[in-house]
C-alpha cells in the first residue's frame, strides 16, 4: 500500500513538472517607456524621450511589459532605415507608473553623462522623429 501511495505521488509530481507554466499577459490602458540604444563600436548613446504607449499588454504578476522585443525591434528599425546605423544594441525600458519610470531614466542617463569613466556622446531622439507603437500581444 505505502509502495502504491509513493507511485501515485511520483507520477502525479512528473506530470505537474511537465506542465508549462507561463506567465499570464494583461491589457492596460497605457504604460511608459523609454529607449536607449548603443553600439560597441563607438561612444555614442541614443536615449528617446519618454513616451505614453497605449494598450500595452504586460506580464499579470510582475506588471513587466510583455514583447519588450517587438518595441526593441521597432528601435532598431528606426535606426537601420532612417538614421543608417545598423547593428545597434536597442533597449526598451517600460513602467505602467511614470514616477518610477522617470528614475529609472534619470539614473540610466546620469550613468552616462555624469558617473562614467570614459567620455560618451548622449544624443536624443526627439518624439517626432521615432514614436513606439503599440503591439498586439492577444495572440501570444
Amino acid at each position: 500500500m505505502k509502495l502504491i501511495k509513493q507511485l501515485t505521488l511520483a507520477i502525479i509530481l512528473m506530470a505537474a513538472g511537465t506542465t508549462n507554466v507561463q506567465a499570464q499577459n494583461v491589457k492596460v490602458p497605457k504604460a511608459y517607456m523609454f529607449g536607449f540604444v548603443a553600439s560597441f563600436n563607438d561612444s555614442t548613446v541614443y536615449f528617446t524621450n519618454i513616451q505614453q504607449v497605449d494598450s500595452v499588454w504586460v506580464t499579470k504578476k510582475k506588471n513587466m511589459l510583455a514583447g519588450r522585443n517587438h518595441y526593441s525591434y521597432q528601435l532598431r528599425e528606426y535606426f537601420t532605415q532612417n538614421r543608417s546605423l545598423p547593428n545597434r544594441t536597442c533597449v526598451v525600458i517600460a513602467d505602467v507608473n511614470r514616477k518610477n519610470l522617470e528614475k529609472k531614466y534619470a539614473k540610466m542617463k546620469n550613468k552616462y553623462l555624469v558617473k562614467s569613466k570614459k567620455p560618451y556622446d548622449v544624443r536624443s531622439i526627439a518624439e517626432t522623429d521615432f514614436k513606439f507603437k503599440t503591439v498586439d500581444m492577444s495572440y501570444e
